[in-house]
């Protein structure tokens, strides 16, 4: 099946062009993130699974272009499959967390059959020069560690991982010195602050590149390429191996724009052996 035949696919196209709010992009995901047990579902349990209220789910098709919800299930099931994905019912917890997180990463496989969108994404930061990378709070450790392998590559990685006023003025250094560009992890809960950082970096005439557990985050406005990844919300912190994995492929569609990233990485590996830094 390639993506666009997928049912995620499908459903994101089914949303597209609509103006959502908060709420109804909530929902969204949601149904995204679940794309083969959706037509099953009733209003109810669909509202539950969004964290939502019922008359949201009404509202949310009715804004969609449907009568109602019935209508919405009704087109659902005629472009999804035609049952349900089984799910051992002796899964506990921990392995039901670890499936949804298998699931997660079977969507961005599905998502990088196009790999058009990260492709462009490498090329945009490749070319800045510096580049800084900014993840707040829970996506401070996503934002480090990709900043931590394209330090090995790019001559000027800029990571901005702590919030507040100070954030603005990095931006600022980071166009003065001639930075196109900025990349961005985002993921729930969305701080205030990420959304207001980006559309500072936007006025200030970067490109937006923004990797976030969803296409309809609060971010994506913010953003001039959004790269989606669900992240996993069965335990009580957040998953993120779909947004991990997807910022490594972004670091290698990146290094096949820097020319001299082979000679970089076997630099510090001669560097690295001189210097006895790792444990053979």
């Amino acid at each position: 099946m390639s993506v666009t035949d997928s049912p995620a696919a499908r459903l994101q196209a089914l949303f597209e062009g609509h103006r959502l709010t908060p709420t109804q992009r909530r929902i969204a995901h949601s149904m995204v993130r679940r794309a083969a047990d959706v037509p099953f579902l009733s209003s109810v349990e669909l509202a539950e699974l969004a964290g939502v209220s019922q008359p949201s789910v009404t509202r949310f098709a009715v804004a969609l272009g449907f009568d109602g919800y019935p209508a919405l299930r009704r087109h659902l099931r005629e472009v999804a499959p035609a049952e349900p994905a089984d799910r051992p019912a002796s899964y506990n917890e921990y392995q039901q967390a670890v499936e949804a997180e298998i699931e997660n990463l079977r969507h961005l496989a599905q998502a990088l059959a196009d790999p058009r969108p990260v492709r462009r994404a490498g090329r945009i930061l490749a070319a800045s020069r510096p580049l800084p990378v900014v993840g707040l709070r829970a996506a401070a450790s996503q934002a480090y560690g990709f900043a931590y392998f394209a330090g090995k590559v790019h001559p000027d990685v800029r990571l901005l991982h702590e919030g507040g006023t100070m954030i603005q003025d990095r931006i600022d250094g980071a166009v003065r010195a001639g930075a196109s560009a900025l990349l961005c992890f985002a993921l729930p809960r969305h701080p205030r602050e990420v959304v207001d950082t980006l559309a500072y970096a936007r006025e200030a005439g970067l490109t937006v590149v923004t990797v976030a557990d969803s296409a309809f985050a609060p971010v994506a406005r913010h953003s001039d390429l959004l790269l989606p990844a669900a992240v996993g919300t069965g335990l009580a912190f957040d998953t993120a191996c779909a947004p991990m994995l997807l910022g490594r492929v972004l670091l290698e569609a990146m290094c096949d724009d820097l020319p001299d990233a082979q000679a970089r990485l076997e630099e510090f590996d001669a560097a690295a052996a001189a210097r006895g830094l790792f444990v053979e």
